[in-house]
């Protein structure tokens, strides 16, 4: 991806940032995360499903300043490479963890880094704010749920199958059918398959809040159960 190696690219003016001891002045544009976007387009969004938490919040406000500059797939694009470079590179991630290196360094890094990197205002600006704020280290979670709202508003359905061998084609096209007939033609299903083994054969699906649980794993447990009831004599 264009965006990771401009992303690597950028990753010696973090050493730099991290080995400098005097405090930087805080970049033109760090003041706050709203102040910082280009204007809305003016049309009304909403965020398709309402998220909780500080994590929530954070993705919620970036999903509708996203959508409202017409930037939801480029941004979705960049977060996510975000993330990847924190899971890479060990200087990265301990840059994101390490609450000891000073607020305005964080904040001038970011900056300079991903514009660097060339992402856009939105998401250098988003993440300015993470690190102004010291919640940088939540950048994975933020990112799950950000691209929740995303799928949620292309009308994706994300559906994790878990079994101890690959799904067959003929299976996995009927599991899809099955699918889409309890979600609605309106929607799009993306099956990902998952090994595991722990579940001893059958499978797992689960979307959204919902498990359906056909594992081995668990009707051997339930047999288990029922086998250790008391005889109704």
């Amino acid at each position: 991806m264009a965006a990771a190696r401009h992303l690597r690219s950028g990753l010696p003016l973090l050493r730099v940032h991290l080995a400098a001891s005097e405090s930087a002045s805080v970049a033109q544009g760090s003041r706050g995360f709203s102040s910082q976007v280009a204007k809305p387009t003016g049309k009304q969004v909403k965020v398709p499903e309402a998220l909780y938490g500080g994590t929530g919040n954070y993705a919620s406000a970036l999903f509708l300043t996203a959508a409202k500059t017409n930037t939801l797939d480029k941004v979705e694009s960049e977060i996510k490479t975000v993330v990847e470079a924190s899971k890479k590179s060990p200087l990265f991630s301990q840059f994101i963890k390490d609450l000891s290196v000073p607020k305005e360094t964080r904040v001038k890094a970011i900056i300079e880094i991903f514009g660097e990197a060339g992402f856009s205002d939105v998401t250098k600006n988003f993440l300015a704010v993470l690190a102004d704020n010291g919640r940088l280290k939540y950048i994975e979670r933020i990112a799950e749920r950000f691209v929740d709202l995303t799928m949620a508003h292309k009308g994706e359905v994300k559906v994790v199958v878990r079994t101890v061998i690959p799904l067959p084609e003929k299976e996995e096209k009927e599991l899809k059918e099955t699918l889409q007939d309890i979600l609605g033609k309106n929607k799009t299903i993306l099956v990902e398959q998952k090994i595991d083994y722990s579940i001893m054969g059958g499978l797992v699906i689960e979307f959204g809040q919902k498990v359906f649980d056909m594992s081995i794993r668990t009707r051997a447990k339930q047999m288990e159960a029922f086998l250790r009831q008391p005889l109704d004599m």
